[in-house]
C-alpha cells in the first residue's frame, strides 16, 4: 500500500543519505508516507521549486533557510529547519597547479592543519585567488570565510568568490576557472580521481561540528501538515541512526551509488563514508575520524546556537543588521517540532531550557545535551569561549 506522497528534492551528495535511506529502506514507509526523490541540479533550482511550492520538504544547505527568510536568496520565502541531517562532510581542495604553487612556498601537504595550510593558499598566487563555492548561502562560504579572517597574513581581499553546482565542480577546476573549491562529497574526490586537484582540508577541521544540511521546509506547509512532518522526521532519524552504524555504510555507499540517486561508482561514494580519502592521485589515503556524521552526539537536533552562528556569519557577509540576522536564523530552527515529534522515540536531546556554554576544542568538540562543549568554532583559533547562551 502506497503511503501519503512527499515531494522531497536533493542535490546528489553524499549527504542526501538520509532521506535516501529512508525511502529505500522503508522507513518512511513504516510511517505512512512515501518520498518522492526528486533530484535537482544545483541549489538555486531546489531553493525556488521549495519556495514556490512545488516541494513539500528539501535536503538543504543549512544557511539557506535564513537567507531564504532574509530574502537574500531567490523568492522570499519563510523556511524552516526541521532537523538537521548532517554535520560536516565537506572538503576544501585546490588545483594540481595550485598545490604545486603552494609547494614552492613551503607547504608539504597534510589533510589535517588549518594554520600550516591557510598561508600558503593565500600567498602562493600573484593574482585573486579564485574559490569555487557551491552556493553564495552555504556552510563551505562561511567556514572559508571565517578560516581565512584568522589568516596571520593578508590576502582575504584577493579572493573571487565562484558559484559552481556540486556536480560541476571537479569541471571547473578541470576548465581552469578556480584555483579552490569547497564542496561536499563526493565532489571534491571526483577532482582528485580525475588527476585535476588535491584536497588540502575537511572542513571538519574548521569546525569539528557544522550543521551541514538540514531538512527545510515552508513554514506554511510544517504549521498545516503537522502529520506528515512527524511522520517525516520519524522515519530520518531512524534513517540517520541507521547511517551511523559503521556495518551499514558498504551498504549505504551501494544504494547511494545507484543512478535512482547519486549515479556514481561505489569507489566515489566510499571516500565519504568511510572517512579514508586519496588526497591527491595515487597517494595512499589518509584517515578523518568523523568525516561525516548523521546522528551521533545529537547531530539531529536543530540546535539555536549553531543558527546564531550562522546569523552572525550572514549578517557579517551582507552588512544586514546583526540582531536580525541571528534573530532570523534561531526562528528558522524548530526544536519545538522535533521534540513534539520525536520526543517518544527517546532521541537525544536537550531541555526546553537548556544553555549550551563551554570550551570548545578541536578536534574532539560535539554538540552535548549536557551543555559541556560550545557549539561554535572560534576557539580552535583564539582560545576564547564562544556563547551564544541561547535557550533551544
Amino acid at each position: 500500500m502506497t503511503g501519503r506522497p512527499l515531494n522531497c528534492g536533493y542535490v546528489p551528495l553524499v549527504d542526501c543519505a538520509p532521506l535516501i535511506v529512508a525511502q529505500e529502506l522503508r522507513f518512511a514507509a513504516d510511517e505512512g508516507i512515501t518520498l518522492n526523490l526528486l533530484r535537482q541540479p544545483s541549489w538555486a533550482a531546489l531553493r525556488d521549486l521549495l519556495a514556490l511550492g512545488h516541494l513539500d520538504v528539501a535536503h538543504m544547505l543549512s544557511p539557506m533557510p535564513t537567507a531564504m527568510s532574509l530574502g537574500l536568496s531567490g523568492p522570499a520565502a519563510q523556511i524552516d529547519a526541521l532537523m538537521v541531517l548532517s554535520a560536516n562532510g565537506t572538503v576544501i581542495g585546490v588545483s594540481t597547479d595550485m598545490a604545486n604553487a603552494m609547494r614552492a612556498t613551503g607547504w608539504t601537504g597534510g589533510f589535517d592543519n588549518p594554520r600550516a595550510t591557510l598561508t600558503p593558499l593565500l600567498t602562493a598566487l600573484d593574482r585573486p585567488l579564485r574559490v569555487g563555492v557551491p552556493f553564495p548561502y552555504s556552510m563551505h562560504r562561511l567556514l572559508f570565510d571565517y578560516w581565512v579572517r584568522n589568516a596571520p597574513v593578508a590576502g582575504a581581499s584577493d579572493i573571487r568568490i565562484v558559484t559552481q553546482p556540486p556536480p560541476l565542480m571537479a569541471e571547473a577546476v578541470q576548465a581552469g576557472e578556480i584555483d579552490v573549491f569547497c564542496v561536499g562529497e563526493p565532489w571534491g574526490s571526483v577532482a582528485v580521481t580525475a588527476g585535476v586537484g588535491e584536497l588540502v582540508l575537511p572542513g571538519a577541521a574548521i569546525w569539528a561540528n557544522a550543521p551541514e544540511k538540514v531538512l527545510a521546509a515552508r513554514r506554511a506547509w510544517v504549521d498545516d501538515n503537522a502529520e506528515s512532518v512527524g511522520a517525516l522526521m520519524r522515519a530520518v532519524v531512524r534513517a540517520a541512526q541507521w547511517l551511523d552504524k559503521p556495518d551499514n555504510r558498504m551498504l549505504a555507499i551501494e544504494i547511494l551509488a545507484r543512478s535512482a540517486h547519486l549515479d556514481l561508482p561505489v569507489a566515489a561514494i566510499e571516500h565519504a563514508l568511510t572517512g579514508r580519502f586519496a588526497t591527491r592521485a595515487g597517494a595512499d589515503p589518509v584517515h578523518v575520524p568523523n568525516f561525516v556524521r548523521f546522528h551521533a552526539n545529537a547531530t539531529t537536533f536543530p540546535w539555536r546556537s549553531q543558527a546564531a552562528w550562522i546569523g552572525g556569519e550572514i549578517s557579517r557577509l551582507t552588512g544586514i543588521d546583526k540582531t536580525h540576522a541571528i534573530s532570523t536564523a534561531q526562528s528558522t530552527m524548530r526544536p519545538d517540532c522535533y521534540r513534539t515529534h520525536l520526543g517518544a522515540m527517546g532521541v537525544d536531546m536537550p531541555g526546553a531550557s537548556a544553555k549550551i556554554e563551554g570550551a570548545l576544542t578541536h578536534p574532539t568538540a560535539v554538540a552535548s545535551t549536557r551543555g559541556q562543549m560550545i557549539l561554535g568554532p572560534d576557539a580552535f583559533f583564539d582560545g576564547k569561549t564562544y556563547d551564544f547562551a541561547p535557550k533551544n
